[in-house]
């Protein structure tokens, strides 16, 4: 059993103001918050950061009143990056009471996790995985997605490659519901187009690898203007291909698939990653966000606690714990249909990301921005949105 000290530390809080203490009354007791995300492997370091970022809003949360009236105590568990066990800490939270799950960077896991979490009637909201079933309703019916999917970004990158009038493409694809699913979106997003290009070289590989030589100098013999990267491994297989690919003084332009290139990425891959290009929806410096009042107090408070600037997931982890919590206090309610149906189709205000509505199947409308890597920083392209 896994828990992170910022656990450890909401719940030492909780007991110093006496809300842990048998004889608090129920209403008083703290709502649990559970959280799943690896907090080991290759995407370990970005889980923990999301886990960070969900603790800060948990303490504005807690400083603003709480739900209800009631404070927030998170209860972390690690999913390893493996179905399997993201299955057995989602029921090991379910054990716990939580009253909503916050979850999801890889896909297959997020994927095996809804059924059971819906079948224990708790709220769960998909903060980072993208895959598309994950909003069809068949594992969870009211499934609520912070993150754009693969649709959505397929069409941002088809868009890209069609600007470029790039004409020869090569796919380097993690071979998983995520990783296909992105390559799918892509190549459907310029079939409707009606843009007519060659695919020219297509390389699969499982989440955990990290030497992509062999799958290189396969695309790299196929000479492609663009190669579209897509790979959820960002602790270790997205910056392994940027250096590789560099090494191997790969052809054309590599194109990161859209939010898998955060700055601790670039900071793994060093000077390999300048020139590369990729699209996200969140920077923290950027505007519309950086005047954003809300986004300014959630940079500040995880700075404070934990040194450390929030990137994309980061912000999606604590946005998904402040929409819960808003539409909670709305409808003076915990349970989970009452909560789900806010947000679903629904609208907010004065979020980090800023005013957001939801399509009512629960995905989040995202606005995508084109950047380029210059010096080791992502530079947001000032025509692209």
């Amino acid at each position: 059993m896994v828990f992170s000290k910022f656990t450890r530390t909401a719940a030492a809080t909780l007991m110093a103001a006496g809300l842990l203490t048998s004889g608090a009354h129920a209403q008083d007791d703290p709502i649990k918050v559970g959280v799943i995300f690896p907090l080991s492997g290759g995407a370990g370091p970005q889980g923990e950061h999301v886990n960070w970022a969900i603790e800060a809003m948990a303490a504005m949360i807690n400083e603003d009143g709480g739900v209800m009236g009631r404070q927030l105590e998170l209860l972390s568990r690690d999913d390893e990056s493996t179905p399997a066990v993201g299955v057995s800490r989602a029921n090991e939270l379910i054990s716990e009471g939580v009253d909503v799950i916050i979850e999801g960077w890889n896909s297959p896991v997020t994927l095996a996790m809804q059924p059971v979490i819906a079948r224990a009637g708790i709220m769960d909201i998909t903060a980072i995985s993208k895959a598309d079933p994950i909003l069809s309703g068949e594992g969870n019916p009211l499934a609520v997605r912070l993150n754009s999917s693969n649709a959505q970004d397929g069409a941002v990158v088809a868009q890209f490659i069609a600007d470029e009038g790039a004409k020869r493409i090569a796919f380097l694809t993690e071979n998983d519901a995520y990783g296909t699913g992105a390559q799918a979106s892509i190549e459907g997003a310029l079939e409707e187009m009606g843009y007519e290009y060659e695919k020219v070289a297509e390389e699969l590989f499982p989440f955990e690898q990290a030497d992509f030589r062999v799958q290189l100098s396969n695309v790299k013999s196929a000479d492609p203007d663009i190669t579209i990267a897509i790979n959820a491994n960002e602790g270790l297989g997205m910056p392994a291909i940027i250096r590789q690919a560099k090494r191997s003084r790969l052809p054309g332009q590599l194109v990161a698939a859209v939010g898998t290139i955060a700055p601790s990425v670039i900071d793994i891959a060093g000077d390999a990653a300048e020139g590369l290009v990729g699209a996200d929806i969140y920077f923290p410096t950027v505007e519309p966000f950086a005047s954003n009042e809300a986004n300014q107090r959630f940079i500040e408070t995880t700075e404070e606690m934990h040194d450390y600037t929030p990137d994309k997931f980061m912000a999606l982890g604590a946005t998904a714990l402040q929409v819960w919590a808003m539409a909670a206090n709305e409808v003076e309610s915990l349970e989970k249909e009452a909560v789900a149906n806010r947000i679903r189709g629904g609208s907010f205000e004065d979020t980090i990301l800023g005013d957001i509505t939801f399509e009512e199947n629960g995905q989040l409308k995202s606005n995508h921005y084109i950047f380029d890597v210059v010096d080791q920083k992502i530079v947001v392209r000032t025509d692209s949105n």
